[in-house]
Formats: C-alpha cells, structure tokens, sequence
C-alpha cells in the first residue's frame, strides 16, 4: 500500500479574513498579476471563478519547472474555506490524491491566520512526499498578503 499523510500549516496574515477568502475563492484571475513568479495562469475549465464544483487548471513554477494542475473547487463559505481536489497534471501523475484545503481564520479587526491543509496520496512508495507543493501554497498565501492587504 502507497504512502498517505497529511501536512498542515498556519500562515499569520495582514487584512480580514473576509478580504483573503474572496481573493482566494473569486478573484484567482489575479493571481498571475499579482504573483506571476508562481502562477503564470488560472482559467476556469468548468462553471464560474467562484462556483463550488467549478473546475480551474492552474500553470504554476515548481522548483523551476512549468507545471499544470486541474482541481475541482470546493466551497464553504461559513467557515471561509476552500479545497481543490485534484484531478490531472503533474502532481497527479505521482499521487492518486493531492486535495489543498485553505481556510481564513479571523484574529483581530485586520489579522487573520491562512491555515494550509494538503492531504495527499502516493501512487507508489518510490515517490518521494510532496513538501515542495506544501512549500508553494505556503509561499503562494504568504505573498498573497500584500495585495490584499492594499486592496
């Protein structure tokens, strides 16, 4: 049986929780504007830019290397929480699940923590653990701040 695990990790935020989640939900059409280093383009595959069950195919930099990843979004508005299951592109040629979970949990008046959950499954135990996919979400929600903070 492949390897499974799950990473988690909080990242501290400037700006509401409110203004983070619907940059993250609705507005991913920014993304290659505002952190371009990372995600070169976002297109909406299937349904709406904030849909639950829209699909989205990202083009995004890995450790250098141009990389593609189709997810299906799903959407909680409550609790500010975002997952996108992954279905095709690189990373699912090695894991049989990669779902990236982001939830803005609100602190202060204009704080908020990005909470990161990646749950992931190997197809096989030689692939080695998807760290540096946690790494670019992490950077990716971190970066995410200053626009936000300035819209």
């Amino acid at each position: 049986m492949a390897t499974s695990g799950t990473y988690v990790t909080e990242v501290p935020l400037k700006g509401t929780a409110e203004k983070h989640y619907k940059r993250w939900k609705s507005e991913n059409h920014l993304f290659p504007d505002t952190i371009g280093h990372h995600i070169q383009n976002v297109t909406v595959h299937e349904g709406e830019w904030d849909s639950h069950g829209g699909i989205k195919i990202w083009n995004y930099t890995l450790d250098g290397k141009q990389e593609v990843y189709k997810e299906k979004r799903e959407i909680d508005d409550e609790n500010k929480t975002m997952t996108a299951r992954g279905l095709e592109g690189h990373v699912m040629e090695h894991f049989k699940v990669c779902d990236i979970v982001v939830q803005f949990i609100p602190k202060t008046e204009d704080s908020c923590v990005g909470k990161i959950t990646m749950i992931w499954e190997k197809r096989n135990d030689e692939v080695p653990e998807p760290s540096s996919y946690m790494k670019l979400v992490k950077s990716m929600v971190s970066e995410m701040q200053e626009h936000v903070h300035k819209a």
